[in-house]
């Protein structure tokens, strides 16, 4: 498969600087390393000339993506399906039953297989993987995923891999030392980290909390934004629970986000951030990597950023590719900037009266049935416009899983429409369908 073929399934018209870098040295019989910034298409970078060393005759496992999280897993899993290939790839992760997974692998024999490390360590050790014919070996995040804790299981799955013959690591941040046990070799070192040119594109402000509970100060930020997609992050999970907490009680529509939470959770929560229906995602730094949310606004900073590299990780959410972002560091009197950020940011007046929350146009339906089911985006939304009286107009974003959907609709349509397909059977079939919280 040509790259020109690729490149018109994405709909994207050529290749940047970055990605043409990338695919002249994976060419080579050296190892890479590519540094990029978030957002600058490094999925895309590594999976194009993957896609094109693929072996049509090699029915097992080629190559082998490790990334630190399930939603970069799934994101990578997405790009590749869209580039239109003839090759399979799957994603495993922890949260769902790794049979389930095992099944999927012998039904679809899929030539690049995307994981977490536990996961893939729990396939590799029963079997459930052929090691034989994978030849690459692909870390996304490679300074996430090598940090302390996940370099024994990081080295525990490189050792199942003894036939690679090419290794590829990516980040937006370069990590001081890259463990031996990686086993790279005649390395070939891309850096496309130009943090001056970021700089111009990302506002940065201070907001200033007259008290240390800094709450009543993000909620009259957030007012003070509107509707634009804003993400906040906080340093710990009880923080972004206790956030969401008041900021519903104040009437603000927001969800939050981190690693407690059970899958579905989490990936309602994100459905309704992307198609707008919730513009606020409270959020650990889980959501600083590996999430494919375009036109992200703003970015808030509740909590400090432990370090240097969280605030560029946080940071590069927004003012992605070439557009612009704001970003907000909420201090109280007795916290400072830290040094490795600019001290000269200007200060950002909050205005004397605050604004009503916005609420959005938008509103997310929860459908009980997915692509298991054989229900596909087509039938949802000849489903809403029959039954539900909706127009074109009314219907955002389709998102079809295994065992449900998500669909983003009008708001203001969303009573009638319920009123109307109540008791109706979608594609014959009788599910629960409503309004996701």
């Amino acid at each position: 498969m040509n790259i020109s073929e690729i490149l018109h399934n994405l709909q994207i018209e050529h290749l940047t600087p970055m990605q043409e870098a990338t695919q002249k040295a994976y060419d080579t019989e050296n190892d890479v390393v590519l540094l990029s910034p978030t957002g600058s298409g490094k999925t895309l970078a590594f999976l194009i000339p993957l896609v094109q060393a693929l072996d049509p005759n090699i029915d097992g496992v080629q190559s082998l993506i490790l990334v630190p999280s399930r939603e970069l897993a799934l994101q990578i899993e997405i790009v590749f399906k869209a580039m239109g290939s003839a090759y399979k790839a799957i994603s495993c992760y922890g949260g769902r039953p790794a049979m389930e997974e095992h099944r999927t692998m012998k039904a679809v024999h899929p030539a690049v297989i995307v994981g977490t490390p536990g996961r893939l360590n729990d396939h590799l050790s029963k079997g459930n993987i052929s090691v034989d014919s994978i030849a690459t070996l692909v870390i996304d995040e490679f300074d996430k995923s090598l940090e302390l804790g996940f370099q024994e299981e990081m080295a525990e799955v490189i050792g199942y891999l003894t036939n690679l013959k090419k290794r590829v690591l990516l980040s937006a941040t370069d990590a001081d030392e890259i463990p031996a046990f990686t086993g790279l070799d005649r390395v070939i070192k891309l850096n496309f980290l130009d943090s001056e040119s970021d700089a111009v594109r990302l506002d940065v402000n201070l907001v200033m909390s007259p008290e240390k509970d800094k709450l009543e100060t993000l909620y009259r930020l957030l007012c003070t934004l509107g509707s634009a997609s804003t993400l906040v992050f906080c340093n710990y999970r009880e923080s972004v629970e206790r956030t969401v907490d008041y900021l519903k009680s104040k009437k603000f529509s927001c969800d939050g986000f981190h690693g407690g939470m059970e899958q579905p959770d989490r990936e309602r929560a994100l459905y309704k951030f992307r198609n707008g229906s919730c513009p606020v995602l409270i959020s650990t730094d889980l959501a600083a990597r590996g999430l494919d949310i375009p036109d992200i606004q703003n970015v808030v900073h509740y909590h400090l950023p432990v370090n240097e590299e969280a605030y560029t990780h946080r940071n590069g959410r927004t003012a992605r590719w070439t557009k612009e972002g704001k970003a907000f560091l909420l201090l109280h009197a007795e916290e400072q900037v830290p040094i490795y950020i600019n001290n000269n940011i200007p200060v950002f007046a909050l205005p004397e009266i605050t604004p009503k929350p916005t609420k959005s146009i938008w509103a997310t339906l929860y459908i009980g049935k997915g692509k298991k089911d054989k229900l596909g985006k087509t039938d949802i939304v000849g489903f809403l416009y029959k039954k539900g009286g909706l127009s074109r107009e009314d219907v955002g974003q389709v998102d079809v899983k295994d065992h449900y959907a998500f669909v983003a609709i009008r708001g203001s349509k969303v009573k009638q429409l319920l009123n109307l397909i109540q008791g109706e059977k979608i594609k014959g079939m009788k599910t629960i369908i409503e309004e996701a919280r």
